[in-house]
């Protein structure tokens, strides 16, 4: 297969692209910086520039004659919002997913990829407290979900075009020295991790491992379409997670971190952490997929 990846040198694009390289497929990557993307993804890796993903569209070369394409690009969620912050997290998704969908649309319809795989997020849902949500319920009215909606939108435009196209909403991944893990770990290291703004909030957590294998299983998967909750079989609540760590780390992990702390540290971004949502990936268990780490203790252990 051959497979054109955008945000390939990020945490979630680097791995899928070793995973796809690894069991033979070919893949071209899409960047706004050829030298660098092939200084982490390899220097035989094919890279096609993408200077300006909001403004241009992507080379017809680096989509033409290819099966598929996985879109993973957008700037990071966790960073202190503002106004300049929030646009270029909507436009870096909405604007560039609407640029791959016009560059398909030039395409002669036999040089088209057949499958787009776009990234989206659990944030669709907005904070459901402890509900059992899938991929049937509608979008929040809050910032996440109106882009989360805006984002999704965009790419389901190109099944005008007859290509598949799979939005795979992904949770909190679970993966060495990234994300939300991240910036976990110090605290709890020292002893002073613990529950966020009493802990009771779920956390739809996944393994960057099911990250990758729901993704190829996208990919593979003929009756795989719209929307797919990236999300481990079962949530646990923020405090389970808590406990869970401190269990890895041997370390205590009781301390209570208030909301209004991680207001004060992240600002409104502090939302994704102190609410939650306890979404289940219906769509993959109903398809057949088979979770590489569904167990919480056994990602955390192989993500710290």
């Amino acid at each position: 297969m051959k497979v054109t990846v955008t945000g390939a040198t990020g945490t979630m694009g680097r791995a899928l692209v070793a995973e796809l390289r690894a069991r033979g497929d070919e893949v071209t990557a899409l960047s706004r910086d050829p030298e660098s993307a092939r200084r982490k993804l390899g220097p035989d890796l094919e890279v096609i520039a993408w200077r300006d993903p909001k403004g241009e569209r992507p080379p017809a070369e680096s989509l033409a004659g290819h099966d598929a394409v996985v879109h993973l690009l957008g700037e990071e969620m966790a960073q202190r919002w503002n106004d300049e912050s929030r646009r270029e997290i909507r436009d870096s998704r909405v604007l560039a997913t609407r640029q791959l969908v016009a560059a398909l649309r030039e395409l002669d319809p036999e040089q088209r990829p057949r499958v787009l795989v776009s990234q989206s997020a659990s944030g669709w849902y907005g904070p459901r407290g402890d509900e059992l949500v899938d991929e049937s319920e509608p979008a929040a009215d809050d910032f996440l979900g109106r882009i989360t909606s805006d984002w999704e939108a965009e790419a389901s435009a190109a099944e005008q075009l007859g290509v598949r196209v799979v939005r795979t909403r992904t949770g909190v991944v679970l993966a060495e020295g990234a994300g939300a893990l991240a910036k976990m770990l110090p605290f709890f290291k020292l002893g002073v991790g613990g529950p966020v703004a009493g802990g009771r909030q779920y956390m739809p957590w996944i393994h960057l491992d099911d990250v990758v294998g729901g993704m190829l299983f996208c990919l593979d998967t003929e009756a795989a379409s719209g929307p797919v909750n990236l999300t481990a079989p079962e949530p646990v609540t923020n405090k389970e997670l808590s406990r869970t760590l401190g269990r890895v780390l041997k370390r205590p992990a009781f301390a209570p971190v208030p909301g209004f702390v991680v207001k004060v540290l992240y600002g409104d971004m502090a939302r994704i952490v102190t609410t939650g949502v306890r979404a289940v990936p219906v769509k993959l268990r109903e398809l057949g997929y088979e979770f590489r780490r569904p167990d919480l203790e056994d990602a955390l252990r192989d993500a710290t």
